[in-house]
């Protein structure tokens, strides 16, 4: 299996680790977190570097993924993502086996689909994109980059939702609406 490491060491990733776990592509060679505390682990998996220990790694992996999750802002999703393209390391999209992906649907690089979403036919979705358990993505919706959509939501067929947008947990869509920033969880957006 190829190897590749985490950028992130919080509650999402731990969900990260759990889809790739079953998937079975890759295995994970260790975590980038802030600490610098490299004897802490995270669901066995140690924390092998802070963000400044990023060339050294690129020396020995190709792989990398963004695994913070994104409340208010997408800020440190796009830089980290964004770094991690400056040094050349591969991004690959991650789904989960219970994850139900159209082969009509697209989806960008380092986007990670969590167990029992649904993306259906003419869907696109971004890259550095999270899709989250249970969530919707209907036909001809639009996810552009670094979007996180929540638990639960439902985008209904044709919608667009704006690079960097959150889309809280249980969100339910009217078709073709167009959504950017922060959607609170919850809400209906018309």
């Amino acid at each position: 299996m190829k190897k590749i490491i985490l950028l992130g060491g919080g509650g999402h990733t731990k969900s990260v680790i759990d889809v790739i776990e079953q998937e079975k592509r890759f295995e994970i060679a260790g975590i980038v977190e802030k600490s610098t505390d490299r004897s802490q682990t995270l669901l066995g998996y140690e924390i092998i570097g802070t963000d400044n220990d990023l060339p050294a790694l690129r020396k020995h992996y190709d792989y990398a993924l963004v695994t913070i999750g994104q409340l208010a802002s997408a800020e440190l999703r796009i830089k980290l993502y964004t770094r991690l393209k400056e040094l050349g390391f591969i991004l690959p999209t991650i789904i989960s086996p219970h994850a139900y992906l159209s082969k009509h649907a697209t989806l960008g690089e380092g986007t990670v689909v969590m167990h029992h979403a649904l993306i259906n036919a003419g869907a696109k979705v971004g890259s550095n994109c999270i899709i989250n358990s249970k969530a919707l993505i209907e036909h001809d919706a639009i996810v552009e980059d670094h979007c996180h959509i929540s638990t639960g939501a439902i985008l209904n067929g044709g919608v667009r939702v704006a690079k960097g947008s959150f889309i809280g947990s249980g969100v339910v869509t009217k078709q073709g609406a167009q959504l950017c920033g922060f959607i609170k969880a919850g809400s209906i957006a018309k």
